[in-house]
């Protein structure tokens, strides 16, 4: 029998308690299914992977298309699903809410706001609005907040400026903080510390990243981006490589 979606969101704020769980990323139903025949305990979608499905790249998704594949995600396992929904596909803070709301009716279990419009990040006070707007949105929901933080990933390395953020979408409602892209154990704890006892996620970006000692440094969950996605593509790709040969 289908878990229903308030079951599906208990379980997964419930993994945000305490303890640490990887979160892998699929990017059609056929990866949902196979990881969750894998034993995980939930699935996070992926912007990025979705969007090389349809031929196009990450930022190029429509929110229609991205509900539609929610819907696809959830309706393929009983996982609860973790939603990669982009900048909330709005600058406004009350449209954010609007289509927050809409994400939600998909079934998912939480969503992600990245602070990011182009290779811009918002102005940190809109910013904080916009996951204000979000929390309000999820309100008796039970659905999982995260508030993300993009400048690492677009070149901003200014670590203060990242926590400044965190701790800043952490007031606004946030219940999980994310700043994909930084990689060092010391600046990942100085994160941990700073928004504590809020958990963190951390995007595993290459084997020096060792599972093991994020965990140990109080990280919560662990996703991968579209790296699983990408691994999938490169096999593709040298398959091609080996039938033109």
């Amino acid at each position: 029998m289908p878990i229903d979606i308030a079951a599906k969101r208990a379980a997964f704020r419930k993994l945000h308690e305490s303890g640490f769980f990887v979160l892998p990323n699929p990017w059609d139903a056929g990866s949902a299914v196979r990881l969750a025949a894998r034993g995980f305990k939930a699935l996070a979608s992926t912007s990025a992977g979705f969007a090389w499905t349809l031929g196009r790249d990450d930022g190029e998704v429509t929110r229609d298309e991205l509900l539609a594949h929610l819907r696809v995600l959830n309706e393929a396992t009983d996982l609860p699903i973790n939603a990669d929904f982009e900048a909330g596909f709005a600058d406004d803070p009350a449209v954010v809410a609007a289509n927050v709301k809409l994400a939600l009716e998909t079934g998912i279990a939480g969503l992600s706001i990245e602070d990011r419009t182009g290779k811009e990040l918002y102005p940190i006070e809109l910013a904080a609005e916009r996951i204000g707007a979000a929390h309000e949105a999820m309100a008796g929901s039970d659905a999982i907040l995260v508030g993300r933080t993009e400048g690492f990933l677009i070149g901003n390395h200014d670590l203060s400026a990242t926590i400044k953020r965190l701790t800043l979408y952490a007031e606004a409602g946030a219940d999980c903080l994310y700043a994909p892209g930084v990689t060092d154990l010391a600046a990942i704890d100085e994160i941990v510390s700073a928004v504590a006892p809020k958990p963190v996620n951390v995007l595993q970006m290459g084997p020096q990243m060792r599972i093991a000692d994020l965990a140990e440094a109080g990280v919560r969950r662990v996703s991968v981006g579209s790296n699983l996605a990408k691994a999938a593509w490169t096999g593709f790709d040298k398959a091609v490589d080996a039938l033109l040969a």
